[in-house]
């Protein structure tokens, strides 16, 4: 296969060199073809097939394409290889009788342009190989003789890309990286969140000492048959590529990576926005979808941040990083463990259960009343962060919410139901809370009610060298509230203070020096629901943190937000 020094000649120009059996297509020159194999832009709008070099195409549905090149002479070896990327191709081969005065003597003038092209295009020669699916498919003949070849590809599915690649020297060109004698890629091992996969390595790059890297493609589908179709799947969720409908003045070869980059007049006189088609093949990772990973010259490679319980297809790749062509090794697939199985916490009627869940873990509760019941009341109280909760009966969701601090839910009974009580701990850190469930309607609750506001206030003006007065609010029920300090150091921070704002901790973690008193609160009209106190006994110039607490009628006790207060130095 024979090029032509002007690489964007139509074929007809091709063809009309061809009027005398003397002249012929030149003899390649390689140092030329390397650097014009670089510049993509010679390849626009060309419908001749390049020696030597793989190039990429788009189809529209049932629109046919057709490249062509010529073999100058007979017993000359030719593979044609032939790679879908988003759908199965049809494709065939077929060699052209050139035209009768093209085979003889240079005397005369040549037909006509227009002559030589219906001489071409009415005789569908003699056909050399079809070909119908999506495998990556090559025609190899170790002698072909002279003639002028058509190569047909036509997609019958929906609009795809293809690559395409033609050599009349193929045993020194090999531009696909070869496989090993077992291509196969295995998983060695399997976790739930981690896979990790082994092949062995191609013999191209150290026996042939050709750069080649590997590439590691994972997604939930299928497994791919190239990375070309790989990529297509990328770019069609990346939404990389806007294409034209048929009819206008467009080649596909202007999209990069197929050709050379659009000028920068080509999406505005033809409605297609650039921005839209300048990322060709960008490997745009998503987690949930399909994922992209190029490795190096390692045959080792460990997938994370997989999901439990979920099948994934893992591919590999070889790829010559010089001409950027590839070889699929056989893909695998595989199914990540299960999350172990939690025990669940069975809940007693109107007990408390104190709860501890891991940073960013879960925890199951079940409740199963003994007898009928028309309600169940479930109470929480978080510790620290907000914890997410999820009530089910029998299977369908009651609620799901976030919960901070203390929380009552009232739930719809139904006869020998079970419930199962979900909680997802926070991102920040270790979660406790306590959990109360029960079908007993009492007035009494467990746990104190509290105002919506927990913050304890201190009047600056009220300040002197040994007392401090704060305040904070109350509830209409009538609660035992009590007031605790502690001296600390003047860089006390917020993580400190946060590590120890545990609401759950009560009074009785607290050291009885460290008491300042207890007293009963409460009042019918929220608007009025305020207590103050003067704490006296303080020395000056010191900062102390102050705590109150809430305890209700069954002994169960929250903390408000703690408080930093200091004293005067000087009255």
């Amino acid at each position: 296969m024979r090029q032509c020094k002007g690489w964007t000649v139509p074929l007809l120009l091709v063809l009309s060199v061809l009027g005398a059996w003397a002249q012929k297509l030149p003899t390649r020159d390689e140092g030329l073809f390397q650097m014009q194999i670089r510049d993509k832009s010679l390849f626009h709008d060309s419908s001749v097939m390049p020696d030597g070099a793989e190039i990429s195409g788009y189809l529209f549905r049932d629109t046919p394409k057709r490249y062509y090149f010529v073999v100058e002479e007979d017993n000359t070896p030719l593979s044609v290889t032939v790679t879908p990327c988003d759908a199965p191709l049809e494709w065939k081969l077929t060699l052209q009788e050139l035209p009768e005065e093209a085979s003889g003597e240079a005397s005369g003038e040549p037909e006509p342009l227009d002559q030589q092209k219906q001489q071409v295009t009415v005789d569908e020669g003699t056909e050399l190989f079809t070909y119908k699916g999506n495998d990556v498919e090559s025609y190899v003949a170790t002698s072909t003789p002279s003639g002028l070849y058509q190569l047909e590809l036509l997609s019958t599915e929906k609009d795809s890309n293809f690559k395409v690649y033609a050599t009349t020297t193929p045993e020194s060109d090999q531009p696909y990286p070869e496989l090993p004698y077992d291509p196969r890629v295995d998983v060695t091992s399997l976790g739930r969140t981690t896979v990790t996969l082994a092949w062995k390595p191609t013999p191209t790059g150290f026996l042939m000492g050709q750069p080649v890297q590997y590439c590691v493609v994972i997604n939930k589908e299928h497994n791919f048959k190239s990375m070309c179709a790989a990529e297509a799947k990328i770019s069609t969720d990346d939404a990389f590529m806007l294409a034209p409908k048929p009819g206008r003045d467009f080649s596909p070869f202007d999209f990069t990576h197929f050709g050379f980059v659009p000028s920068d007049g080509f999406g505005k006189d033809r409605g297609l926005t650039s921005n839209k088609i300048s990322r060709a093949y960008a490997s745009k990772p998503k987690a949930s979808d399909i994922q992209k990973v190029c490795i190096g010259n390692k045959n080792i490679f460990t997938v994370s941040d997989l999901k439990p319980d979920t099948q994934y297809y893992f591919d590999v790749f070889a790829v010559n990083s010089a001409t950027n062509t590839s070889t699929a090794y056989v893909g695998t697939f595989a199914r990540t463990k299960e999350e172990a199985r939690q025990k669940t916490v069975e809940l007693k009627d109107g007990k408390v259960s104190d709860v501890f869940i891991k940073r960013k873990g879960s925890k199951f509760l079940r409740f199963a009343p003994v007898s009928s019941h028309q309600r169940v009341t479930l109470f929480v109280h978080t510790c620290l962060d907000a914890v997410q909760v999820q009530v089910r009966r029998d299977g369908k969701l009651l609620l799901s919410q976030n919960v901070e601090g203390v929380r009552q839910f009232l739930l719809r009974g139904k006869p020998k139901a079970k419930y199962l009580i979900r909680l997802r701990g926070s991102r920040k850190g270790a979660s406790t809370l306590k959990v109360l469930a029960t079908t007993r309607p009492s007035n009494k609750q467990p746990f104190p009610s509290l105002p919506e506001d927990t913050r304890i206030k201190a009047f600056d003006k009220l300040r002197t060298c040994s007392s401090v007065t704060v305040a904070w609010l109350g509830t209409q029920d009538r609660n035992k509230y009590c007031i605790y300090r502690k001296e600390v150091a003047d860089d006390y921070g917020e993580e400190q203070r946060r590590r120890e704002q545990n609401q759950c901790a009560g009074p009785e973690t607290r050291r009885k020096s460290e008491k300042v008193l207890c007293k009963y609160f409460h009042s019918p009209n929220l608007q009025k629901a305020v207590t103050t106190e003067t704490i006296m006994g303080l020395e000056p110039g010191k900062t102390y943190l102050l705590d109150v607490y809430v305890v209700g009628h069954s002994g169960h006790s929250v903390k408000y937000q703690s408080k930093l207060v200091k004293t005067r130095k000087y009255c």
